[in-house]
């Protein structure tokens, strides 16, 4: 029965609270330090993840990575293939990424969006970006519908280049994956599609 009073400029702060995998969420008693503690330890644990963020980022910026720059010869061929017309977010998240890509330091990118946004165009002429300066370059998705999907449209995009695309996923025999590894392997499968099975 006890009641805790809020400033009513305060209301707009309360939600219902969604609950845990574990069921309803547990609740602090009035009148003790239960609920200042365990702020003070969320508050602790953030601080420390974002000190972790920030060694790591420092890391990276130090770290020497491989400039991978533009490719006059190469660059209008990927594009010519695009049936389409790229929209202002896809331009600017293509040229941020091989901006990106172009700095000899580790890249630290995240390109989001929902379904049917043009990711995959990103990713594809980041892998081309890739393919041209004579590296590999691996799509990790999470299904193998999707790994097929996106194996089908690299396929399509490097028709006509000489850019080797492969897939990798459960739906293969052994000998297929093992086929597609020793490709990796050895520099002759350049772009490589598929689910964990590629980690």
């Amino acid at each position: 029965e006890g009641k805790l009073y809020l400033p009513v400029e305060q209301l707009p702060l309360l939600r219902r609270h969604p609950g845990t995998t574990d069921g309803p969420p547990r609740l602090s008693t009035l009148g003790t330090n239960e609920w200042t503690r365990a702020r003070e330890r969320a508050r602790a644990s953030a601080q420390e993840l974002a000190a972790k963020l920030l060694k790591t980022y420092a890391q990276r910026q130090v770290s020497e990575g491989v400039s991978l720059g533009p490719l006059p010869d190469w660059d209008p061929l990927i594009t010519q293939n695009f049936p389409f017309e790229l929209t202002t977010d896809q331009a600017k998240a293509v040229e941020a990424t091989l901006d990106d890509m172009e700095r000899p330091v580790p890249m630290d990118r995240l390109i989001s969006g929902d379904v049917g946004f043009g990711k995959t165009e990103v990713a594809i002429r980041a892998a081309h970006r890739a393919v041209g300066h004579s590296r590999q370059a691996a799509m990790l998705v999470p299904t193998t519908v999707l790994a097929r999907q996106h194996y089908e449209t690299f396929r399509a995009r490097f028709e006509g280049l000489p850019v080797e695309v492969r897939m990798l996923s459960r739906f293969m025999s052994d000998k297929e994956a093992n086929e597609v590894l020793a490709g990796l392997a050895d520099g002759t499968v350049d772009i490589v599609v598929g689910t964990h099975r590629l980690l």
